[in-house]
């Protein structure tokens, strides 16, 4: 294996000539960006009587959904789902929310689970950057989020993320949350200075965490609100650094995962866990991220505990997410690999439209 020397910013054009950093730099403007616009999509009256929320996606345009569910989740009345399948689920009627989201709008699952629904009455909404959703939308009228930002789908995370919140509050299923917005914005673009390529390993927190994760599995664990932070962080290492990363929630975890760090001893030796962690999670989850820690220590399983920034959930989540790229980033960079490819997707996909 490589193990680059982060320090040296001459190896950032040769590993990532995309510049796929470029990305991790605009995420602070784009959420801004992305809350501004989605105060302008027209939404019809009829939309704000919608008692139940289906939302259809796969890989890097379904996370947000995840992250607005989990977010929402203590807040928001009305029942949300997540399809990532190819056929949309039996209940949708007159009252559901349909909100089809596929960045490239050309995703199979996506469009499969979503044609059947051109012409049934339940409501629906497209967040896409194009392709054949966003004819399907102009074709039938259908009120679109345009992703307006070239990036893989997995760097517009900002924009599906901040779009859908906005919907939401546009639609009174959750109350305003522009400050909790400025907030964020706020932490990213501090946060942000702090974990660029240009702050040396000695003093850069996303840095030092690549360097502790390289050569190792990684387990990242959340809870509430930062488990599908945690989902995020796992997408994130194994689509830029390749490398084999899996999530887990408490307090679920704590009934199972728990027991396994027994065997195989070569892979305890060879994990590294991250627990996602702020002040305002239940007491009793804080109390069992203090457990857990002490049965990782018995067990010699290296830990690393991260704290969120912010006072709202929203800003929380984001910084976590921020320094979850940061990471992903330089792992993929001291492997010596290009981060912006996802060569064993795009086999999948090739070999799928040979059928």
């Amino acid at each position: 294996m490589n193990n680059h020397n982060l320090d040296d910013l001459s190896i950032y054009p040769s590993l990532d000539p995309s510049n796929m950093l470029r990305h991790l730099h605009d995420i602070p403007d784009l959420c801004s960006r992305a809350w501004e616009q989605v105060q302008h999509i027209m939404l019809p009256q009829d939309y704000h009587q919608v008692d139940k929320v289906v939302m259809l996606g796969m890989g890097g345009s379904a996370i947000g959904c995840d992250l607005l569910a989990g977010l929402i989740v203590n807040e928001c009345r009305t029942p949300i789902f997540i399809c990532r399948e190819y056929t949309p689920p039996a209940f949708l009627d007159d009252n559901t929310l349909v909100i089809a989201s596929s960045y490239s709008g050309a995703t199979e699952e996506t469009l499969s689970a979503f044609n059947p629904l051109i012409h049934r009455s339940c409501k629906k909404i497209v967040m896409t950057s194009g392709g054949r959703l966003a004819q399907l939308a102009k074709e039938h009228s259908i009120p679109a989020f345009i992703l307006d930002y070239q990036s893989p789908p997995r760097a517009a995370l900002s924009l599906s993320f901040l779009a859908l919140l906005g919907i939401f509050c546009k639609l009174g299923l959750i109350d305003d949350k522009s400050a909790d917005l400025a907030e964020s914005c706020s932490i990213l673009r501090e946060y942000s200075r702090q974990l660029n390529e240009n702050i040396p390993e000695e003093h850069n927190q996303a840095k030092q965490l690549a360097r502790c994760l390289y050569g190792k599995m990684t387990i990242i664990y959340g809870a509430e609100h930062l488990s599908e932070v945690a989902g995020r962080w796992r997408l994130q290492i194994n689509e830029n650094a390749k490398a084999w990363a899996f999530n887990a929630t408490f307090p679920e975890l704590n009934h199972n995962a728990t027991t396994g760090y027994e065997f195989p001893k070569d892979i305890s030796r060879n994990t590294h866990v991250v627990m996602l962690r702020c002040s305002n999670l239940h007491p009793r989850i804080l109390l069992r991220y203090d457990i857990t820690g002490h049965l990782l220590d018995n067990k010699s399983v290296q830990y690393t505990v991260l704290d969120a920034r912010g006072k709202s959930r929203l800003a929380q989540m984001l910084s976590l997410i921020l320094v979850g790229d940061y990471v992903s980033y330089y792992l993929a960079l001291l492997y010596g690999i290009d981060p912006y490819p996802i060569k064993a997707v795009d086999f999948l996909r090739s070999e799928l439209a040979k059928t």
